[in-house]
Protein backbone atom coordinates (compact mmCIF):
# COMPACT_ATOMS: atom_id res chain seq x y z
CA UNK A 1 0.00 0.00 0.00
CA UNK A 2 1.43 3.20 -0.82
CA UNK A 3 0.67 5.65 1.80
CA UNK A 4 0.78 9.77 0.69
CA UNK A 5 0.37 13.12 2.89
CA UNK A 6 -1.38 15.85 1.37
CA UNK A 7 -2.65 19.14 2.82
CA UNK A 8 -5.91 20.99 1.93
CA UNK A 9 -6.09 21.84 -1.77
CA UNK A 10 -3.66 19.04 -2.51
CA UNK A 11 -4.38 16.38 -5.02
CA UNK A 12 -3.03 12.96 -6.15
CA UNK A 13 -3.48 11.32 -10.19
CA UNK A 14 -3.75 7.73 -10.10
CA UNK A 15 -2.70 7.28 -14.02
CA UNK A 16 -3.64 9.51 -16.88
CA UNK A 17 -7.35 9.76 -16.04
CA UNK A 18 -7.86 10.01 -12.28
CA UNK A 19 -6.86 12.91 -10.29
CA UNK A 20 -8.19 12.57 -6.01
CA UNK A 21 -8.36 15.82 -4.39
CA UNK A 22 -8.13 17.07 -0.46
CA UNK A 23 -11.85 19.29 -0.53
CA UNK A 24 -11.75 19.90 3.60
CA UNK A 25 -10.56 18.79 6.60
CA UNK A 26 -13.49 19.03 9.68
CA UNK A 27 -11.92 17.51 12.89
CA UNK A 28 -11.04 13.81 11.93
CA UNK A 29 -12.74 13.99 8.18
CA UNK A 30 -11.31 14.24 5.26
CA UNK A 31 -13.60 15.21 2.41
CA UNK A 32 -11.91 14.11 -0.58
CA UNK A 33 -12.81 15.05 -4.43
CA UNK A 34 -12.51 11.84 -7.27
CA UNK A 35 -12.20 12.96 -11.04
CA UNK A 36 -12.35 10.01 -13.40
CA UNK A 37 -14.14 8.76 -16.48
CA UNK A 38 -17.88 7.52 -16.31
CA UNK A 39 -16.24 4.10 -17.01
CA UNK A 40 -14.60 4.01 -13.54
CA UNK A 41 -16.58 2.72 -11.08
CA UNK A 42 -16.22 4.59 -7.28
CA UNK A 43 -17.76 3.19 -4.37
CA UNK A 44 -17.01 4.11 -0.92
CA UNK A 45 -16.03 0.74 1.03
CA UNK A 46 -19.11 -0.16 3.38
CA UNK A 47 -21.06 0.50 -0.03
CA UNK A 48 -18.65 -1.50 -2.03
CA UNK A 49 -18.65 -4.53 0.62
CA UNK A 50 -22.75 -4.28 0.61
CA UNK A 51 -23.10 -4.64 -3.04
CA UNK A 52 -20.76 -7.90 -3.19
CA UNK A 53 -22.56 -9.42 0.07
CA UNK A 54 -25.95 -8.76 -2.76
CA UNK A 55 -24.01 -10.49 -5.50
CA UNK A 56 -23.44 -12.87 -3.34
CA UNK A 57 -26.79 -13.70 -2.74
CA UNK A 58 -28.23 -12.85 -6.35
CA UNK A 59 -25.81 -15.68 -7.89
CA UNK A 60 -26.66 -18.06 -5.65
CA UNK A 61 -30.22 -18.15 -6.30
CA UNK A 62 -29.40 -17.58 -9.75
CA UNK A 63 -27.51 -21.11 -9.57
CA UNK A 64 -30.08 -22.88 -7.44
CA UNK A 65 -33.08 -21.75 -10.10
CA UNK A 66 -30.52 -23.30 -12.66
CA UNK A 67 -30.31 -26.04 -10.96
CA UNK A 68 -34.19 -26.19 -10.41
CA UNK A 69 -34.25 -25.63 -14.50
CA UNK A 70 -31.31 -28.43 -15.30
CA UNK A 71 -33.38 -31.43 -13.16
CA UNK A 72 -36.89 -29.99 -14.51
CA UNK A 73 -35.53 -30.59 -17.96
CA UNK A 74 -33.62 -34.02 -17.08
CA UNK A 75 -37.01 -35.07 -15.74
CA UNK A 76 -39.06 -34.20 -19.10
CA UNK A 77 -36.57 -36.18 -21.46
CA UNK A 78 -36.25 -39.36 -19.46
CA UNK A 79 -40.14 -38.70 -19.10
CA UNK A 80 -40.87 -38.66 -22.82
CA UNK A 81 -38.40 -41.41 -22.79
CA UNK A 82 -40.31 -44.08 -20.93
CA UNK A 83 -43.72 -42.72 -22.58
CA UNK A 84 -41.68 -43.93 -25.95
CA UNK A 85 -40.35 -47.17 -24.47
CA UNK A 86 -44.46 -47.71 -22.59
CA UNK A 87 -46.08 -46.55 -25.84
CA UNK A 88 -47.92 -49.91 -27.77
CA UNK A 89 -46.28 -50.67 -31.31
CA UNK A 90 -48.22 -50.36 -34.15
CA UNK A 91 -48.31 -53.68 -36.78
CA UNK A 92 -49.70 -52.20 -40.11
CA UNK A 93 -50.68 -55.94 -41.98
CA UNK A 94 -50.52 -53.73 -45.35
CA UNK A 95 -48.19 -51.33 -45.22
CA UNK A 96 -49.08 -50.00 -48.81
CA UNK A 97 -52.63 -49.91 -49.07
CA UNK A 98 -54.02 -46.44 -48.02
CA UNK A 99 -56.57 -45.48 -45.81
CA UNK A 100 -59.62 -43.91 -47.80
CA UNK A 101 -60.51 -40.41 -47.17
CA UNK A 102 -64.39 -39.76 -46.69
CA UNK A 103 -64.25 -37.90 -50.07
CA UNK A 104 -63.03 -41.21 -51.72
CA UNK A 105 -65.54 -42.90 -49.58
CA UNK A 106 -68.44 -40.67 -51.40
CA UNK A 107 -67.23 -40.99 -54.46
CA UNK A 108 -67.66 -44.70 -55.08
CA UNK A 109 -71.22 -44.21 -53.91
Amino acid sequence: MLILTRKLGESINIGEDIKISVLGIHGRQVRIGIDAPMNVVVHREEIYVKIQEENRKASGSITKDLKGMVDLIKNKIKGSQDEDVNAPSIDYKDKDKKKKSSSDKRKNQ
